[in-house]
């Protein structure tokens, strides 16, 4: 399989619902590692499976985004989301669309079940910036998109910019530089035949 990727706005898998892992194997935990690069290659704190093409219930953070600090990298595998409490409006941006920024409402505080790749099973309340990050990237899991939560005020603001990029997007299509959207679909339903 070629190396992992981010894919950019509005390339279908962002708005895919993506399937739980059965199991942890070598090939997802490469896949970890390798998003975990590609999160820093990017200066992100987090990065969700479909952003980098790929229809699994995983994300992996560094709620600092140093990978200095090594001990931050966290991977969520098959997140479940529950007790929400509190509500806190931020700034938030998203490595499938650079230079886009806007304000969501998050809860503050949620309680995390999930595994990790050595198949422990994680279960925690959270809170601050790293409940906002693990919220993030499992909408991301969900297809759903931090522009869909801005309000709608700043969402016509950046209509214009979404539009920049589904022209690219189009064109790339229209090139041949991606593959086309059926060739695509078939991929995802491919990949979650083999582990989901």
């Amino acid at each position: 399989m070629s190396p992992l990727q981010i894919i950019q706005y509005p390339h279908p898998t962002l708005r895919h619902v993506s399937q739980p892992l059965k199991k942890v194997d070598r090939q997802v935990r490469d896949w970890a590692a390798e998003m975990i690069e590609l999160m820093y290659e990017h200066e992100g704190i987090g990065l969700a499976a479909n952003q980098v093409d790929l229809p699994y219930r995983m994300f992996v953070i560094n709620v600092e985004g140093d990978p200095d600090k090594p001990e931050l990298e966290r991977v969520f595998i098959n997140p479940v989301i529950s007790r929400g409490k509190g509500l806190s409006e931020m700034s938030e941006g998203c490595l499938s669309l650079p230079d886009v920024r806007g304000p969501v409402t998050r809860n503050t505080t949620i309680r995390v079940q999930a595994y990790d790749l050595a198949g422990n099973e994680i279960d925690e309340v959270v809170d601050g910036m790293l409940a906002r990050v693990i919220l993030h990237e499992t909408d991301h899991l969900d297809g759903i998109l931090f522009t869909d939560k801005v309000p709608a005020t700043t969402r016509s603001e950046l209509d214009h910019l979404l539009h920049e990029f589904e022209l690219a997007f189009n064109s790339r299509l229209e090139s041949g530089e991606l593959p086309h959207l059926d060739a695509m679909a078939a991929r995802l339903a491919e990949l979650q035949e083999a582990r989901c």
